[in-house]
C-alpha cells in the first residue's frame, strides 16, 4: 500500500509540473526526458541540469531543506562527476567542442566551469535567488552590480556608514564618470520616501548589520519603498551570511557576498559572489561578468564551497563567542560603548531580532581613550589575535577601522559616522570563548 500512495504521489508531482509549468519539480526529483520540453523555461533559468541515463534531473531551487543540509547537498550531483563526493576541481581554460554549434554547457572558463557553477548554484539556493555569480574579489562583484545597473546621469543611493572600499569605488571611479552619488542615513525609514522622491536613485545600495558600527536598516520596508518610485536595491550580505538573513526574501533585487569573509570561513581566498533574483538582471549581469572577465578560478571555488559546507556549525560557533565577548565588553573599564545587536542597549536589537535569524560574528568598541595612541597599545598586547584588514574567518581578528577598512573616507567622513581612533572592531573567530576572552581582557587592561 505504501508503495502505491508513493508511485501515485510521484506521478501526481511530475504531472502538476505539466499542468502548471511555474512549478518547479521537487528537489531530487528525476523526470522523464520526454517531459524535458514541457517544462517552462524559466524553471532551468541559472540551475544545473545534465542528462543521464535517459533521465532529465532538475535541481529544483526552491526546495524543503533545511540550510544545512542545502548548504552541502542543494546544487551537487556526483552523478554528473564520476560519482565524485565532494565536486572536482576543473582546472581547465576550455573544454573540447564535437562539431560546430554544439549545444554545451562548458566552453570557455571565462564564460563557465563545472567547479565555479557548482558553487554559483550553491550560493543562489541558500539565498533564494535565480542565478549566483563568482568573482576574483569582492570589488569586482560589486563593480559589476553598479556598472550593469548605472549609467551616466543616474543617481545611487547608499547607505552612509557604507563598507570603505565601496566607498572609495564610488567616490573615486564612479563619480568620475558622470554617477550622482548620494550618501545618507537610512536607519530611520521616515527619512527614505523623501530621499528617493529627491534623488530618484535608480539604485539604492544597502549594509546591514553595517561596517564596522553594526546599524541595521529595515530591508522590506526600503524595498517597499524604493521599488514605489522605481529603484532597485543591492545588498551587501557579507556579515549576516544566507544563514542568518536571506534579503530576497525580504525585497531585495540583488546580493552581494565577499565570500573572502564567512562564506570561506578559512582567511585563503579572495572572492566576490552576486546573487540576483530576476532572471534579466541576471542575464545582463552575467554578460558584464563575462565581457569584463573578472571571474574566479575553479581552485578558490572549491575552497570556498568546502567553506559553505560548514557554514552553519561555524556561524553558530561565532554567535555564541559573540555574543559572550560582547557581554563581558560593556563591563570592561576600558571600554566605553559596545557595538553589537545582540545586546539590549544596541539601537537596532528589535529590528535585528525581527529580520534577522542571529545577531553575527562582529562585535565593535569604542576605547574611552579615544586616540589611536590607545587603540595601538590593545593591538600591540594581544598575544593570540591578530591584527588584520578583513574578518570572517575561523581565527579572532581585530581591526582599526579608521587606519584600516576605512582609511580611504576624509576625517571629517570618518567622524560624522562615528569611526573615532578609538574604535577597535573585533571578528569574533570559533576558538574556546575563554581564550578568546583571556586575550581581549589582559590587551584592554593596559589602558583601562
Amino acid at each position: 500500500i505504501c508503495l502505491v500512495v508513493a508511485l501515485i504521489a510521484r506521478v501526481g508531482q511530475m504531472l502538476v509540473c505539466l499542468v502548471f509549468p511555474s512549478c518547479a519539480p521537487p528537489i531530487g526529483m528525476r523526470v522523464p526526458r520526454c517531459f524535458a520540453p514541457f517544462l517552462a523555461e524559466k524553471q532551468l533559468t541559472g540551475r544545473s541540469q545534465s542528462v543521464y541515463d535517459g533521465v532529465f534531473d532538475v535541481d529544483a531551487r526552491v526546495c524543503q531543506m533545511k540550510f544545512a543540509t542545502e548548504a552541502i547537498h542543494s546544487s551537487y550531483n556526483p552523478d554528473e562527476h564520476n560519482r565524485a563526493i565532494m565536486p572536482p576541481i576543473y582546472q581547465n581554460s576550455m573544454f573540447a567542442l564535437k562539431e560546430i554549434g554544439e549545444a554545451t554547457p562548458f566552453r570557455y572558463a571565462r564564460v563557465s566551469n563545472p567547479t565555479r557553477q557548482v558553487l554559483e548554484d550553491t550560493v543562489a539556493a541558500l539565498e533564494k535567488g535565480n542565478i549566483g555569480m563568482a568573482f576574483a574579489s569582492g570589488m569586482a562583484g560589486i563593480d559589476c552590480i553598479w556598472r550593469t545597473i548605472l549609467k551616466p546621469g543616474d543617481t545611487i543611493l547608499a547607505v552612509a556608514d557604507i563598507y570603505g572600499g565601496a566607498y572609495d569605488l564610488l567616490t573615486e571611479v564612479y563619480a568620475h564618470w558622470g554617477i550622482k552619488v548620494v550618501f545618507a542615513d537610512l536607519t530611520d525609514i521616515q527619512q527614505v520616501a523623501p530621499l528617493l522622491a529627491e534623488h530618484k536613485p535608480a539604485l539604492v545600495w544597502l549594509e546591514s548589520p553595517s561596517n564596522p558600527l553594526l546599524r541595521l536598516v529595515d530591508i522590506e520596508a526600503i524595498c517597499t519603498l524604493a521599488h514605489q518610485h522605481g529603484a532597485l536595491v543591492g545588498f551587501d550580505n557579507t556579515f549576516a551570511t544566507p544563514y542568518l538573513q536571506q534579503p530576497i526574501t525580504l525585497g531585495v533585487d540583488v546580493i552581494f557576498h565577499s565570500a573572502t569573509k564567512y562564506l570561506c570561513g578559512h582567511s585563503d581566498v579572495m572572492m566576490g559572489i552576486v546573487v540576483v533574483k530576476d532572471a534579466a538582471l541576471a542575464k545582463r549581469v552575467r554578460n558584464m561578468q563575462i565581457m569584463t572577465g573578472a571571474i574566479s578560478g575553479p581552485m578558490d571555488c572549491a575552497f570556498v564551497l568546502r567553506g559553505i559546507k560548514t557554514l552553519a556549525v561555524r556561524m553558530d560557533r561565532h554567535l555564541a563567542n559573540a555574543q559572550t565577548i560582547a557581554e563581558r565588553l560593556t563591563q570592561h573599564p576600558a571600554v566605553e560603548k559596545v557595538f553589537y545587536p545582540g545586546l539590549d542597549s544596541h539601537e537596532h536589537h528589535e529590528l535585528a531580532k525581527r529580520q534577522m535569524r542571529g545577531f553575527g560574528g562582529v562585535v565593535s568598541v569604542y576605547l574611552k581613550q579615544d586616540t589611536r595612541e590607545a587603540a595601538n597599545s590593545v593591538i600591540k598586547a594581544l598575544e593570540m589575535l591578530l591584527m588584520a584588514p578583513s574578518l570572517g574567518g575561523v581565527e579572532s581578528l581585530i581591526n582599526h577601522s579608521a587606519s584600516q577598512s576605512h582609511s580611504g573616507m576624509s576625517r571629517e567622513v570618518k567622524d560624522s559616522l562615528g569611526i573615532r581612533e578609538g574604535l577597535l572592531r573585533f571578528s569574533i573567530g570559533i576558538e574556546d570563548v575563554e581564550d578568546i576572552w583571556h586575550d581581549i581582557n589582559q590587551a584592554l587592561n593596559t589602558v583601562a
